[in-house]
């Protein structure tokens, strides 16, 4: 059951001044204007260059935790990702303030997308646990992937900072990805004690209902039972993966003869590697990076505790204060 609101919880905002398309000062402006106006206690870290976004989210964890208050990410997938990673591992209650593209996370938990309605909401908000994900000792909240799929997040990244940061970009860059040859991946998978050995473009493990449901996958429900869901894709050629990015578009992915999908608790991926090669390719909730082989997927055994939005008709004082300053502007 959900907690009462952590009504006068110091709020410590970790602010990723490369996410989203406005200006990281006019952001940190706007939330200091109206947590200040709401008589709400907060604290606002901006991204430096050469201070990795990890470890300002580790040090804003330990001021909340030393001061009883609450954690907040505002940015997209990749800060969400930080922030959670050391609010999950503290046990410190976290918030967010979505910045990103396409913001699944925010989105599935009833958080607004515009800054000033997720502050208003935020004020309100009640503790609830979530669900997470881990590869290896890393936390995930919407996906995590190998294979085709890191590649697709850092040729978008790439058209994005070119052409900027909008869901048509991203189409674009997946049908590049797509049309580039790719190697397959031979993976040892052991799943409820048994071992098998196959090759696939793509490993996509996902721990978000609305993103599963978008593309059509049918074990989209399994997240809320304690349970996370994998698809594959058999071996197959350029113009079939096309035809694959369009189901997808389409909501029909797990129709597919190519496609493979069901659900588990924990899953050990030993891939086989190049000679020299250090780690395996891993997106976490858009986030590339190496790690060590092998890969245990899993759900967590402990959630994380988010301030989720309450019902309007359930509104504070201090979240009416905020509607009357917001109203007609920010």
């Amino acid at each position: 059951m959900p907690v009462p609101p952590i009504a006068d919880a110091p709020l410590f905002v970790v602010l990723n001044a490369a996410s989203g398309s406005g200006d990281a000062a006019d952001t940190h402006a706007l939330i200091s204007r109206l947590l200040a106006e709401s008589g709400r206690r907060h604290r606002v870290a901006i991204t430096q260059p050469g201070l990795r976004i990890a470890e300002l989210a580790r040090r804003m964890v330990s001021q909340a935790m030393a001061e009883g208050g609450v954690v907040v990410a505002a940015g997209g997938d990749g800060t969400i990702n930080a922030v959670a990673q050391a609010a999950h591992d503290a046990g410190c209650p976290m918030g967010v303030l979505p910045q990103g593209t396409f913001n699944y996370f925010s989105r599935s938990h009833g958080i607004p997308l515009d800054t000033a309605q997720a502050i208003r909401a935020l004020i309100d908000a009640r503790v609830e646990p979530v669900q997470v994900g881990q590869v290896n000792e890393q936390v995930f909240l919407v996906n995590a992937s190998l294979g085709l799929y890191p590649d697709l997040l850092e040729d978008r990244e790439q058209f994005k900072s070119r052409f900027g940061r909008h869901r048509a970009v991203a189409l674009v860059a997946a049908i590049a990805t797509v049309m580039r040859a790719h190697r397959l991946l031979r993976l040892s998978i052991e799943l409820d004690g048994v071992v098998r050995d196959l090759r696939t473009p793509t490993l996509f493990v996902g721990n978000n209902r609305l993103q599963l449901e978008q593309v059509g996958i049918p074990q989209a429900s399994a997240i809320e039972h304690g349970r996370i869901a994998a698809v594959m894709l058999r071996p197959l050629g350029t113009a079939a993966l096309l035809g694959l990015l369009l189901r997808g578009a389409l909501g029909t992915l797990g129709d597919a003869e190519r496609v493979v999908s069901f659900e588990f608790q924990r899953m050990t991926v030993t891939p086989s590697l190049p000679y020299g090669t250090r780690g395996v390719k891993v997106a976490l909730d858009g986030e590339v990076r190496r790690m060590r082989s092998p890969l245990e997927f899993r759900v967590s055994g402990r959630p994380l505790y988010l301030l989720k939005p309450q019902p309007v008709q359930q509104a504070t004082p201090a979240a009416d204060a905020i509607a009357a300053a917001t109203a007609g502007g920010a």
